[in-house]
């Protein structure tokens, strides 16, 4: 029993060891990842998004303010997605190459010199909430890049990411809610 338990201590002081290295990388990473900001001033997050923004109002893209962008990125990316539609997640907006320099994408405007992607509504533009029933969510994701992409224009959200692979050095998201008035 007590060459069992010798035999256990060096690994137990390994595992320690282990524990705090990935703990302490895990904090650093998750203080960098805190500190790039999106948000909208047409709706708070986790809030309802207004019908102007949807396929049931004048279908525009909302205003979106961006912060703390850090000083090293190359490139901002922004993907809004719905999660909760019926055949898998839905894609209302791709766009990359945003310059880091971009504090404010104004409603029913795009990022100037950025690149777009192919929606699922199959346009290379915004394309609003339209649930075909009860509330959904939708992420309005952006990534910090130290790199610019390059890929064609109407590349697709998957295209994006495997690009953006190992190049994100932040990240932060807000969400938005929509329930169509007439379910």
């Amino acid at each position: 029993m007590l060459k069992t338990l010798k035999m256990c201590i060096p690994v137990l002081a390994v595992l320690g060891v282990i524990i705090v290295f990935v703990s302490t990388t895990i904090g650093k990473e998750g203080a960098k990842m805190s500190v790039l900001k999106i948000s909208s001033t047409a709706f708070p997050d986790n809030g309802n998004i207004p019908s102007k923004y949807t396929c049931d109002g004048t279908d525009i893209n909302p205003p979106l303010f961006i912060e703390n962008v850090p000083q090293e990125a190359k490139s901002l990316v922004l993907i809004v997605d719905d999660p909760d539609a019926p055949m898998g997640t839905w894609v209302h907006w791709v766009v990359w190459n945003i310059s880091p320099r971009t504090k404010e994408i104004k409603e029913n405007d795009s990022p100037q010199g950025a690149s777009f992607g192919l929606n699922d509504f199959r346009k290379k533009s915004y394309g609003g909430p339209c649930p075909p029933s009860g509330t959904h969510r939708y992420f309005f994701k952006l990534y910090a890049l130290d790199t610019a992409l390059d890929l064609p224009a109407g590349a697709k959200k998957g295209d994006v990411e495997k690009a953006m692979k190992g190049h994100i050095i932040s990240q932060t998201q807000t969400i938005g809610l929509y329930k169509r008035s007439r379910q």
